[in-house]
C-alpha cells in the first residue's frame, strides 16, 4: 500500500458526511505504518470512541469506510464458538482466530441506504495483513495451516475486504 495522508483518508470515506470525515480522529502513528506490508489501513479511534476506519486502494483509487464497534452485550448475541473453555472468534478478512475480544464485530453504515448497516468480524487490532504475512502472531489465537501460498492468502484477504467495501 502507498503511504497515505490524513487528507487522502478523509477524501476516501464513502459512508459519512464531509463534516464527519473532518472530525474523524486519525491514527497517531500514521507516518510510521509498515506501508509495504499493508493491504489496507485500519484503526480504532484513538480518542476511545467506539469508531474505527478502514481505507484500501482499489483500481478506482482509495475507498474508505467508517465503522462502529458493536457493544459487548450485542456481540454476545452473535458470539463465537467455544474452544478449551474460552470464546474464540475468526476474522472475516484474514481468517485468523483470536480468543476473547481479539475479534470485534464492527458495523458500517451503508452509503446507499439510510438506517441500514453491514456487519463484519475484524481483528480488533486491524493487523490482518501482518498476520497473513507472518509479521505478527495473534496472542493465543492462531492461523490454521493452509495449503495456499502467502500470495494466495493475501489475495483472499483483499477479495474479502473488497467484497465488504462493495456491499457498503
Amino acid at each position: 500500500m502507498n503511504p497515505l495522508t490524513a487528507q487522502d483518508i478523509r477524501a476516501s470515506l464513502v459512508n459519512c458526511t464531509k463534516g464527519e470525515a473532518t472530525r474523524l480522529t486519525m491514527p497517531r502513528d500514521l507516518a510510521a505504518q509498515p506501508w509495504e506490508d499493508l493491504d489496507f489501513l485500519g484503526w480504532r479511534d484513538p480518542s476511545g470512541a467506539d469508531r474505527g476506519c478502514i481505507v484500501a486502494e482499489s483500481g478506482e483509487g482509495l475507498v474508505g469506510v467508517v465503522l462502529r464497534c458493536v457493544s459487548l452485550s450485542a456481540r454476545a448475541r452473535f458470539g463465537g464458538g467455544r474452544v478449551a473453555g474460552g470464546r474464540v472468534s475468526m476474522c472475516s478478512l484474514c481468517l485468523t482466530t483470536h480468543p476473547g475480544t481479539g475479534v470485534t464485530l464492527m458495523t458500517a453504515p451503508r452509503r446507499a441506504k439510510k438506517d441500514n448497516s453491514l456487519g463484519i468480524r475484524l481483528c480488533a487490532d486491524f493487523a490482518c495483513s501482518l498476520y497473513v504475512r507472518g509479521k505478527k502472531s495473534p496472542p493465543a489465537g492462531g492461523r490454521f495451516a493452509e495449503s495456499l501460498s502467502m500470495a494466495e492468502q493475501t489475495e483472499r484477504l483483499r477479495e474479502n475486504l473488497f467484497a465488504f467495501l462493495t456491499r457498503v
